[in-house]
């Protein structure tokens, strides 16, 4: 594969000086929020290429469950921070969900699918963790936006409902389907792109490190089927045991 050399990394900056200026230019503010999130990805990149560099170069089972626990300790911690101010019992269920959901789906493929030995090795284990925990957290961000705008919106609904004996299974039945539909609609989106809209990354990542394109392929549409298990699993129970947080035991709305 060849190599990105310094000079020409740099040069790709220009694209981040062009859209500060277009900023700048139309006053659209925000120019220090760019500079940070640009200047937080090139060292957090870094510093991660270093350190799975000595992972690489030293595999060790310890090594992929901490990087593995990690991962899905900052992507939990992420999710609360984008969905903003929600109920401590649907706090747990997203931390849950995100450890069983992804945790299921992560080994089912690696050991039935991709077949790696050992099952541990980081080469393969935390990259396929890696896209299957960023998707799901992505999912489950939705799935609870949608939930709790459904809830909003609906709430004389559902009071109204309620009063005339409606169990809240049912009564949610509606909201629920929408908000997990609306978490997997960018899973689904980028299947129904992927191949004639656009070469997905992990498909050119193994084309440009010289993979031959069938074997690239195969490995695409596997990975593409664990991600949409690993959303589906982790955003059902997200969807499912957070709506019950709603209610207490006697039915009632909170």
């Amino acid at each position: 594969m060849q190599d990105v050399t310094l000079i020409g990394l740099t040069a790709a900056f220009v694209f981040l000086l062009i859209l500060l200026a277009i900023m700048r230019k139309e006053r659209l503010g925000h120019q220090w929020e760019i500079i940070l999130s640009s200047v937080r990805m090139t060292i957090q990149l870094i510093l991660v290429g270093y350190i799975l560099t000595y992972i690489f170069d030293n595999p060790n089972i310890w090594f992929s469950i901490i990087a593995l626990l990690l991962m899905l300790s900052f992507a939990v911690v992420n999710t609360f921070q984008r969905v903003g101010d929600v109920p401590a019992d649907m706090k747990k269920i997203v931390g849950l969900a995100m450890f069983i959901g992804t945790g299921i789906t992560i080994i089912y493929f690696i050991i039935l699918v991709f077949k790696v030995e050992p099952w541990y090795q980081p080469q393969y284990f935390i990259p396929i963790a890696g896209m299957m925990i960023g998707n799901s957290m992505t999912g489950i961000t939705l799935g609870i936006d949608g939930l709790l705008t459904g809830m909003k919106d609906n709430r004389s609904v559902i009071e109204n409902a309620l009063m005339l004996g409606g169990k809240p299974s049912l009564i949610m039945r509606e909201i629920t389907g929408r908000a997990f539909y609306q978490a997997l609609l960018p899973t689904i989106n980028s299947m129904m792109g992927m191949g004639i809209v656009f070469l997905p990354g992990m498909m050119t990542g193994q084309i440009l490190a010289g993979a031959p394109p069938l074997a690239a392929i195969k490995y695409q549409i596997a990975i593409m089927l664990g991600i949409m298990g690993s959303v589906t699993l982790t955003v059902y129970i997200v969807i499912k045991w957070g709506s019950r947080t709603f209610f207490n035991q006697r039915g009632q709305l909170k």
